[in-house]
C-alpha cells in the first residue's frame, strides 16, 4: 500500500518557468506525463526524483552559452559602433559648437558696431540739439530784452501825447506830430504783440528741443547699456569663470522686438531730432529777422516823429516871432494912439474957450435995444464963427471917438497877440523842452534788437 503511494506519478515543472511565471505550476500534458513516468518505477528515478526538475539539459546549456556569446558579441559591436559614433558626434558637435560660438561672437561684434554707429549718431544729434537749444535760449533772452525795451518807447510816446493834451487855445490842434505819435503807439503795440508771439513760439520750441533731447538721451543710455552688455557677452569664452546656467533665458526672446523695429525706432528718433533742429533754426532766423525789422521800424518811426517835432517847433517859433513882431508894432501904435487921443482931447479943450466967447458975444448982443438988434456984419461973423467952432468941436469929438475905438481895438489885438504868444510859448515848452527832451532817452537800435 505504501509503495504504491510512492510510485504514484507527480507532475513535473521547471523552476525557471516558476520563477518567471509565478508560484503556480503550469498545467501538465497527460501524454508528456506518461512519457516522463516511464522510469518512475526504477530505483534511479526514486533516487533523482527530487532533483531532476531543477537541472538544464546539455542542449540547453549549449544554447545558453551560444546565446551569451552572441549577446556579448552584439553588445561589443554595438558598443564599438556607439564609441565610433560618439567620436564622430563629438567631433561634429565640437566643430558645430565652435562654429556657432564663433558666429555668435562675430554677430556680437557686428552688433556692437551697429550700436556704436547709432550711439555716435545719437551723441552727435544730442550735441547739435544742445548747441541749437543754447542758441535758441540766447534768442529768447534777446526777445525778452527787446520786449522790455519797447516799454520805454511806449511810455515816451504816450507821455508825449499826454503832455501835448495840455496845449490850449488854437495850438490844441491834431497836427502831424500827433498823427505820427499815434502811429508810433500803434506800431509799438503791434511790435509787442509780434515779439510776444515769437517769444511764445521760441519757448515752445525750446520745450520740444528738450523733449527730443531727453528721448535721444534715453535711447543713447539704453544703447550704452546694451553696448556694455554685448561687449561683456562678446568677451565670454569657454574658459570664462563667471558664466552660469540660465536655462530659461531663451524663452524671453519671444517677447522682444526684431532688429528692423529696433533700427526704425532709432531712425524715427533721429528724424524727429532733425525735424526739430530744422524748425529751431528756422524759428531762430525768423526771430533774428523780427528783432532786426522791429528795431529798424521803431527807429525809423522815432526819426519821423522827431522830424515832425522839429518842423512843428520851427513853425511855432516862426509864428511866435511874427506875433511878437506884430505885438511890438501894436504896442507902438497903442502908444501913438494914446498920444493922439490926448492931442484930440487937448484940441477939443482948446476949442471950448473960443466957442464960449462967440456964444457969449451972440448972447449978450441979443440984449441990444430996439432997432439996434439988427443982423449986422459982426452978427453974421459971430454966427459963422459959432457955427464953425461947433462943427470943429463935433469933428474933433468924432475923431476922438474913432481914436478911442481904435485904441480899444488895439488893446484887444494886444491881448490876443499876448495870449497867442503865451500859447505858442507853452506849445514850444511842451514840444521842445519836454517832449523832445524826453525823446532823447529813446532806446538805440542795439537795445531794441535785444542786445
Amino acid at each position: 500500500m505504501m509503495s504504491s503511494q510512492i510510485l504514484v506519478s507527480r507532475p513535473h515543472f521547471d523552476t525557471r518557468i516558476v520563477a518567471q511565471n509565478g508560484s503556480q505550476p503550469p498545467v501538465t500534458n497527460p501524454e508528456t506525463t506518461v512519457k516522463e513516468n516511464v522510469y518512475a518505477g526504477t530505483s534511479a528515478g526514486l533516487a533523482t526524483a527530487g532533483y531532476r526538475s531543477a537541472k538544464y539539459t546539455p542542449g540547453e546549456w549549449i544554447n545558453n552559452n551560444s546565446d551569451i556569446l552572441t549577446r556579448a558579441v552584439a553588445n561589443r559591436n554595438h558598443a564599438e559602433n556607439i564609441c565610433n559614433e560618439s567620436k564622430t558626434l563629438k567631433a561634429d558637435t565640437d566643430a558645430g559648437t565652435l562654429r556657432t560660438q564663433t558666429e555668435g561672437t562675430k554677430q556680437l561684434g557686428a552688433r556692437l558696431q551697429d550700436i556704436h554707429r547709432y550711439r555716435s549718431e545719437l551723441e552727435l544729434f544730442i550735441e547739435r540739439l544742445n548747441a541749437e537749444t543754447d542758441l535758441l535760449i540766447g534768442c529768447r533772452r534777446r526777445l525778452e530784452k527787446a520786449l522790455d525795451a519797447t516799454e520805454i518807447p511806449f511810455a515816451i510816446a504816450t507821455d508825449n501825447l499826454t503832455c501835448r493834451e495840455r496845449r490850449f487855445g488854437p495850438d490844441l490842434v491834431e497836427d502831424q506830430v500827433e498823427e505820427e505819435l499815434l502811429k508810433e503807439v500803434e506800431l509799438i503795440r503791434s511790435i509787442q504783440a509780434l515779439l510776444k508771439k515769437t517769444l511764445d513760439q521760441t519757448l515752445n520750441q525750446i520745450r520740444l528741443n528738450r523733449d527730443v533731447k531727453q528721448t535721444l538721451e534715453l535711447d543713447w543710455s539704453d544703447k550704452q547699456q546694451a553696448y556694455s552688455l554685448d561687449d561683456q557677452c562678446g568677451r565670454y569664452n569657454n574658459r570664462s569663470t563667471d558664466t552660469q546656467w540660465h536655462p530659461s533665458s531663451a524663452v524671453l526672446q519671444d517677447q522682444v522686438c526684431d532688429e528692423e523695429v529696433w533700427r526704425k525706432f532709432t531712425w524715427d528718433n533721429l528724424r524727429l531730432a532733425e525735424r526739430e533742429e530744422v524748425a529751431s533754426q528756422a524759428l531762430r532766423r525768423l526771430s533774428e529777422r523780427v528783432l532786426q525789422e522791429t528795431a529798424e521800424d521803431l527807429r525809423a518811426q522815432c526819426a519821423t516823429v522827431d522830424q515832425a517835432f522839429i518842423q512843428r517847433c520851427m513853425e511855432l517859433s516862426q509864428a511866435k516871432t511874427q506875433l511878437e513882431l506884430h505885438l511890438g508894432q501894436i504896442l507902438d501904435q497903442i502908444g501913438a494912439q494914446e498920444r493922439n487921443i490926448s492931442y484930440l482931447q487937448q484940441a477939443v479943450y482948446d476949442k471950448e474957450a473960443p466957442l464960449r466967447v462967440a456964444q457969449s458975444r451972440l448972447h449978450y448982443r441979443t440984449f441990444r435995444p430996439n432997432m439996434e438988434l439988427c443982423r449986422d456984419q459982426p452978427q453974421l461973423s459971430l454966427l459963422g464963427e459959432a457955427s464953425n467952432l461947433s462943427s470943429t468941436v463935433s469933428a474933433l469929438q468924432q475923431q476922438l471917438y474913432e481914436a478911442r475905438k481904435s485904441l480899444s481895438d488895439l488893446e484887444e489885438s494886444r491881448m490876443t497877440l499876448e495870449k497867442d504868444i503865451a500859447c505858442k510859448t507853452n506849445s514850444l515848452l511842451i514840444d521842445r523842452e519836454k517832449c523832445m527832451t524826453h525823446r532823447t532817452r529813446y532806446p538805440t537800435i542795439t537795445a531794441l534788437s535785444g542786445y
